[in-house]
């Protein structure tokens, strides 16, 4: 009887002994369990002493989950790998090997083996919903049927990779200042429960009319030893709310969304980030043979705002109804006349992805120009909120010492 081949993903096992010439040694192999170990090492003329199977901690790489890059770097070596003649299955072999990710390993092999059984690369992918989405399945299964899996490949992880950078930068314009000013909270919190009694234990002893401000941080330190405990889960339960608000209710998205996009320079941002998503999408599905309609569909999942998905449906309403897609952008109200025109020009010169290409390259490096020139602006500015939490705080406690020592 054949023995049954099987597709999962190999376990590494760390193994101490002695090599062909009797000097101790150690290392690790891949292979499916135990024994396969031992016998894989005596075939290599070692004599194992230790064979026990590799273990991670909790905090490392290999049992983090699968992120966006993660595809990302899959399909750049599995396109790489197919342009220099490896074929797919080996291709698969040698992309998880060079992979730390357990997760991830586990879900190429799960690809390999039902490629190797016959399902469609496509198909494959689509039962991963959570690391390969419609559009990536849609391309793939396009670059399939034309026989173009390599290029297309190349073309989804470049797409990948410039989505991922896009939104790296919108995360560092909205993160950084608000970790900073967190933090500033958190230290004159600290400050208010733990220093600031320490100061009016000490002032109740001067017999002495306290300054007005003095008074008015005492007061805050008061309400914050009683109320700390229920302040934080006050905002805990708030955040929980909130996030299940913009999970569940589409309404409620719409709101923030819309009400970011109001937001003084960020709210720029994040129009610029939108534009560019679109136009990313549409140039790399219009490009692939995708329909214009479906590649419209595509492009509003990925544009990552509810009013801009909104816009690109009317966008998709207007081209099905026999609308020019300048026409259909224009009418939105959101595109600026720089990208309506440009999309104008690839439609009536026949190069509707070149130009959709250049308008997101062209956002993308409005957002990274932003973005620069926001840190750059941003950082005095939380400076000086730092200061005046933290500042504040220590001047209201020193007044009534120095006070005292006008007095003497």
């Amino acid at each position: 009887m054949a023995k049954k081949v099987t597709d999962k993903a190999p376990i590494t096992f760390n193994w101490e002994g002695k090599d062909k010439s009797g000097n101790p040694s150690k290392g690790s192999i891949n292979a499916d369990n135990l024994g396969e170990a031992k016998a894989l090492l005596r075939k290599q003329g070692v004599m194992p002493k230790k064979v026990r199977k590799q273990t991670y901690s909790m905090f490392s790489n290999h049992n983090k989950p699968i992120k966006p890059l993660d595809v990302a770097l899959f399909t750049r070596q599995t396109a790489t790998m197919l342009k220099s003649g490896v074929p797919l299955l080996q291709g698969f072999d040698i992309v998880a090997n060079g992979i730390e990710k357990a997760k991830m390993k586990k879900v190429i092999y799960d690809l390999k083996s039902d490629v190797s059984g016959g399902t469609s690369f496509a198909k494959a992918l689509e039962r991963h919903p959570k690391c390969f989405d419609d559009l990536y399945c849609n391309l793939v299964d396009a670059g399939e049927s034309s026989g173009s899996l390599e290029t297309m490949l190349d073309r989804i992880a470049s797409y990948k990779e410039k989505m991922e950078k896009l939104k790296k930068k919108i995360k560092k314009a909205l993160t950084y200042p608000i970790a900073v000013i967190v933090v500033g909270l958190v230290v004159s919190a600290i400050l208010l429960i733990k220093v600031v009694p320490q100061f009016e234990s000490v002032f109740s002893s001067f017999g002495a009319d306290l300054p007005a401000f003095t008074l008015f941080v005492v007061s805050l330190s008061n309400i914050a030893q009683d109320w700390w405990f229920i302040a934080i889960i006050a905002i805990a339960v708030s955040g929980f709310t909130i996030s299940k608000a913009h999970e569940k209710s589409r309404g409620f998205r719409e709101w923030v969304d819309r009400s970011v996009l109001k937001l003084p320079i960020i709210g720029q941002i994040l129009h610029n980030s939108a534009i560019a998503r679109f136009a990313r999408t549409l140039a790399t599905t219009f490009a692939a043979g995708v329909p214009l309609v479906d590649a419209l569909d595509s492009a509003a999942g990925a544009s990552g705002n509810i009013v801009y998905e909104t816009a690109i449906q009317q966008i998709k309403n207007g081209v099905s109804t026999g609308q020019s897609l300048q026409n259909a952008v224009t009418m939105t109200g959101l595109f600026p006349p720089m990208a309506t025109q440009m999309i104008a020009i690839g439609e009536e010169a026949g190069s509707l992805e070149t130009m959709l290409d250049k308008v997101a390259g062209y956002y993308e490096d409005e957002v990274d120009d932003a973005v620069d020139n926001l840190s750059t602006l941003i950082e005095p500015l939380i400076m000086s909120i730092l200061g005046i939490l933290v500042g504040g705080l220590v001047i209201a406690m020193y007044l009534p010492i120095f006070q005292l020592g006008n007095v003497v």
